[in-house]
């Protein structure tokens, strides 16, 4: 039992005679320096980012602060910690301009937005935000290496964008079904298709917009019926010009055959 007591003792004391204890209670910023640096080329980031905090406020101007800055962002980066690491990247990149690492720290400033992005059911402010960075970026490199995964980033930002934007759309389109407020959900199809004209989403919504017309023309009253139906048809050959062999179609002429049965009547 004594054995065991002596070991964890010895353990203990051991720990707080560590390098890195002495760091955390020296006075001496370059000792904390270095010791930071030793932690992270470990992947010791927690114990890095945890003297690169203390050193961080006396440090600027300092002959080594690049590397200590670019070490605390890419430590804090490391363990996704990306609301602060793309604060200090970016601080970075501003603060040592002629810095070969700056590029990296540009990009990677411009990730850490990215991986911020949330779900594209969720509320897209952040995602705008990502995109205004990653852009940005290619606008500043446009001969980067990083070049390919920040496109692939944007391409990815915008797909959930327009995804968000169609969802809300197409909301407008089931709420329409209850209230019958199917002006309503044309208007937002109408300016989904027309924000985002090449969107994957384009074939579905003009469906929904052919269907939305076709009910806000079948539940107008009869004086407005005629000319309802004729922009039902008008949006049923949008949809067939822009997809012959659309997956809607079987779907879209039964309601066409509807409505042409429709405008016979008021034809008489």
């Amino acid at each position: 039992m004594n054995k065991i007591f002596s070991f964890l003792l010895l353990s203990i004391v051991l720990v707080s005679c560590s390098p890195y204890q002495k760091a955390l209670k020296s006075d001496d910023v370059e000792i904390k320096a270095a010791v930071a640096n030793r932690m992270y080329e470990r992947n010791k980031y927690a114990k890095a980012i945890r003297l690169y905090e203390q050193v961080a406020p006396a440090y600027k101007g300092k002959p080594t602060s690049e590397i200590v800055f670019y070490n605390y962002s890419k430590a804090l980066y490391n363990t996704k910690q990306y609301y602060l690491a793309g604060y200090q990247f970016e601080n970075f990149a501003v603060s040592y301009p002629r810095s070969d690492k700056r590029e990296e720290a540009s990009y990677l400033a411009a990730e850490c937005f990215y991986k911020l992005s949330p779900v594209y059911s969720l509320d897209q402010t952040d995602t705008q935000k990502a995109l205004d960075k990653m852009q940005k970026f290619i606008d500043n490199y446009p001969d980067s290496q990083y070049l390919a995964q920040a496109n692939e980033c944007v391409k990815e930002l915008r797909e959930k964008q327009e995804k968000k934007a169609f969802e809300i759309a197409k909301q407008y389109h089931t709420i329409a079904g209850y209230r019958l407020e199917y002006n309503a959900a044309l208007k937002a199809l109408d300016n989904f298709i027309a924000d985002y004209p090449g969107t994957p989403f384009k074939e579905e919504a003009l469906f929904l917009k052919f269907d939305a017309s076709y009910q806000f023309a079948k539940n107008s009253i009869d004086a407005k019926k005629a000319e309802r139906y004729a922009t039902a048809k008008s949006a049923y050959n949008g949809l067939i010009k822009f997809k012959p062999n659309t997956k809607f179609k079987e779907q879209a002429d039964k309601i066409m055959a509807d409505i042409d049965q429709e405008l016979k009547q008021f034809s008489k």
